[in-house]
């Protein structure tokens, strides 16, 4: 009985580990002039590995530039801030990372109209390439949005040249070197705003909203042949309100969309859904619920687990940073956790990478907007828990521990136990065949994070606490 019940209660605590595990606010700016990220719901975030990429627009130039910054150690802590542009204006940048490869977009004023820039980085933000001008017309082209998949890296826009907006494409075969012919996505008399775009193999999915049946809903195409031919468009909503602002996510054949929605006469995040590739959806979900407003929802995947940011105004007169998760690939959610504890925390993005959840932001806490980050380093459970394998294997007593953990194996083969704090620092480790006792007195109280591992794989992972 009493290890049925240890097992109850360490289930509930994991589950309620994600939440509790936010570490405090990073100011990653610090100068008199306004930073913004990018207010069209583009990612000001990327990971991967231990690499956090955080990129924005800033006024300290005396005209707005883009601005980057990077950590090579989880968010732990992060380098100097690197000037990208030098031009007049530049707004609204969107930023990925494949492996080392670093991709990033925005739009800026030249020749009296905005265009859409693209630079990158083929060492993980060390050095950059020179920018490359994607887009040359006598129209405005703005509100880019990237995603890339190994060599293939796509990008959409927004473009007046046909005398509204409409929602323009184009990508790069070779990772970013050179670019192909601009594809024209939606045709209607109506303006087709602020696309988002992901990938995911050959499958591009993008999708913006439009106000070609009066009021604004949210669309959606793709293209199985990695941007080479389009299928058309799809309604994504359907309410006589405004629904705006999407963001995708995609991984494997399941395509995850969020938006705001004001159906319920104010702005609520909004979710759906493909199992398919995006050629069938799920009804609309209804991810927050308050009188106030939840607005510009940022959304990240890893395996099955979704994050979800926002900002929101339940806390007035504040404005604040919000998150939520779903564990089993958007059927569920969990409950909304505050972020931010600030006068005006807004337009948030949010990129996950292993355990580590990373969430920036603009805020106004110091007077003018500076950009803020924070980490959550077991906030994804994908990265934490245990992999598929035969648990009964192996055997880690007891939980919660004191001075000493048991550690058991079976299968009789030659592992190794390593003990991680929730920074992912390597606290301590034993090499064992069967058995073996792990002395952990010299740890302070707290989670852990545990991996049995042999020559070639995980065998076990989880969370363990010391009381």
């Amino acid at each position: 009985m009493k290890k049925h019940l240890l097992f109850i209660s360490i289930s509930l605590l994991g589950s309620l580990v994600s939440y509790a595990q936010w570490q405090p606010d990073v100011r990653l700016t610090n100068n008199p002039s306004p930073s913004n990220t990018s207010l069209n719901n583009s990612w000001c975030v990327a990971a991967s590995g231990d690499t956090v990429l955080a990129v924005w627009d800033d006024q300290r130039d005396g005209n707005y530039e883009i601005y980057f910054k990077r950590s090579t150690d989880a968010g732990v802590s992060w380098g100097e801030d690197t000037r990208l542009t030098n031009s007049a204006y530049s707004y609204d940048p969107c930023i990925t990372i494949k492996g080392s490869v670093v991709h990033i977009v925005w739009q800026e004023l030249h020749d009296g109209y905005y265009e859409i820039y693209y630079i990158r980085s083929t060492d993980g933000g060390v050095s950059w390439d020179a920018d490359t001008r994607l887009t040359t017309n006598t129209s405005d082209s703005w509100n880019p949005s990237i995603a890339a998949n190994g060599s293939l890296v796509h990008v959409v826009w927004e473009d007046e040249r046909q005398g509204n907006s409409e929602i323009y494409y184009k990508n790069s075969t070779d990772g970013g070197v050179t670019w192909g012919a601009d594809t024209r996505l939606t045709t209607n008399p109506y303006d087709s705003w602020n696309p988002s775009v992901t990938v995911s193999g050959l499958l591009v999915h993008v999708a913006w909203y439009d106000f070609r049946d009066g009021n604004w809903e949210i669309y959606y195409k793709r293209s199985a042949d990695g941007g080479v031919s389009w299928g058309t468009d799809t309604r994504m909503t359907n309410n006589s309100h405004v629904s705006r602002y999407p963001c995708l996510a995609s991984s494997g054949s399941v395509v995850h969309l969020v938006w705001h929605d004001d159906r319920d006469g104010n702005y609520e995040a909004y979710y759906k859904r493909s199992e398919d590739d995006g050629t069938s959806w799920s009804a609309d979900t209804r991810v927050t619920n308050d009188a106030a407003n939840s607005m510009f929802p940022s959304i990240a995947i890893s395996a099955s687990t979704l994050h979800l940011v926002w900002f929101d105004t339940r806390d007035t007169p504040n404005v604040e940073i919000y998150y939520n998760q779903s564990t089993n690939e958007g059927l569920s959610w969990g409950n909304d956790v505050q972020l931010t504890d600030s006068p005006l925390s807004s337009y948030p993005s949010v990129a996950v990478s292993g355990s580590v959840v990373h969430v920036v932001w603009q805020d106004m806490r110091d007077g003018n907007n500076e950009i803020y980050y924070k980490r959550n380093p077991t906030g994804d459970p994908v990265g934490i828990n245990e992999p598929v394998t035969d648990r009964n294997t192996i055997q880690i007593s007891p939980n919660p521990f004191s001075n000493e953990i048991s550690v058991s194996n079976s299968s009789k083969e030659s592992c190794e136990i390593i003990i991680y704090d929730i920074t992912s620092k390597k606290v301590a480790y034993k090499k064992f065949t069967t058995t073996t006792k792990l002395t952990t007195s010299q740890l302070g109280k707290g989670i852990y994070i545990f991996e049995v591992r042999n020559k070639n794989t995980v065998l076990r992972k989880g969370k363990i606490i010391k009381d």
